[in-house]
């Protein structure tokens, strides 16, 4: 029997059809994953991360999927490992969250105008979803992005986000400008592409917080500008 499709998102009542159930199917591979995971750690979330935020979002940032000991051992999208410090932080510092970070879903963390999810719900081995597993999921991103009714701006956490959100949108990847930094219209939303805050490129410098706040202020710009959409 399925289990309910729930989200995080303050207001939004459940379930929600841009969630996947708790025992989502539709990825064999995922599905041992977390299988394994539940064998290993029985008290971690082990499911898909679900959607976190707020029901009347302007902003939606999108990553590639829940980390092992992240978001799949929290239930909390970029909760848990090293990158959700600096992603939380910089909303916070740009007003799109208030409260106090801790990587732990209770605690004081809530989403202003904003919203977090992954192009993939569920851990992947390695952290490296598979095609076949990007469209599998992609039908909740495209609802996901629908069920917010003031979306204006989405921000994309690497390469993969970026094309999972074009395709989401019925567009073709190669409609969006790459690259940490760009940005562009697609349909009614303003995208904002960034490298992804991992620690893998924050250790490297690939990614510094200098830039990702760069384009959040410009993000943070945008959002005041454009105010509410019609829809």
């Amino acid at each position: 029997m399925s289990i309910e499709n729930r989200s995080n998102i303050a207001g939004e009542t459940v379930p929600s059809p841009a969630e996947p159930a708790r025992d989502c199917a539709l990825c064999p591979r995922l599905v041992a994953y977390r299988h394994e995971n539940q064998a290993l750690f029985p008290d971690w979330f082990n499911g898909p991360a679900p959607s976190f935020g707020d029901a009347r979002a302007r902003l939606l940032v999108v990553g590639l999927a829940p980390g092992r000991k992240g978001a799949n051992r929290t239930g909390r999208p970029f909760t848990g490992d090293y990158a959700g410090a600096l992603l939380y932080e910089t909303l916070i510092k740009f007003g799109f969250a208030t409260g106090r970070f801790e990587a732990r879903p209770d605690d004081s963390l809530t989403l202003l105008g904003c919203a977090v999810t992954n192009a993939v719900r569920c851990a992947p081995p390695g952290n490296k979803p598979e095609t076949s597993e990007e469209i599998a999921c992609r039908p909740f991103l495209t609802q996901r992005i629908e069920a917010f009714p003031e979306l204006s701006a989405i921000v994309t956490l690497g390469d993969v986000a970026r094309r999972s959100v074009l395709k989401a949108l019925g567009l073709k990847a190669s409609d969006g400008i790459p690259g940490h930094g760009s940005e562009f219209q697609a349909g009614r939303y303003r995208v904002f592409n960034s490298y992804h805050c991992s620690r893998l490129n924050t250790n490297t410098g690939r990614l510094t917080t200098p830039m990702f706040e760069d384009l959040f202020a410009r993000v943070r710009a945008y959002v005041d500008a454009a105010g509410v959409p019609d829809r």
